[in-house]
């Protein structure tokens, strides 16, 4: 279950980064609010998910996870570039996420 609770906080994660690029500098109200919504969320869960999980790899398949999963909607969104070495690198990010969270022990 805390593992769970670390993807669903990755996966918000995402969605505060891309709020806060939409938010163009807090200066857009509704894009704020969402994240400091998202924001609010995604450290919530992984504190609840560090209660059971050992911090190195829980924290390291969060930021994996927000960061794979902005740079993916980035790039269908957002008009980002794509290129062949970024889809790379995003695929050894989302592989070693899950090797990680693999090799994480609950207490």
């Amino acid at each position: 279950m805390a593992w769970l609770l670390v993807i669903v906080a990755g996966l918000l994660e995402t969605g505060f980064a891309v709020c806060l690029k939409l938010s163009h500098g807090f200066t857009r109200l509704w894009p704020t609010i969402a994240f400091c919504v998202f924001a609010l969320g995604s450290f919530g869960l992984l504190t609840l998910a560090l209660k059971k999980l050992d911090v190195g790899p829980a924290y390291a398949v969060w930021t994996g996870i927000g960061a794979a999963g902005t740079a993916i909607y980035g790039m269908v969104f957002l008009g980002d570039l794509v290129s062949t070495l970024k889809i790379v690198s995003i695929s050894l990010v989302i592989v070693g996420v899950i090797g990680l969270q693999l090799s994480g022990s609950a207490h």
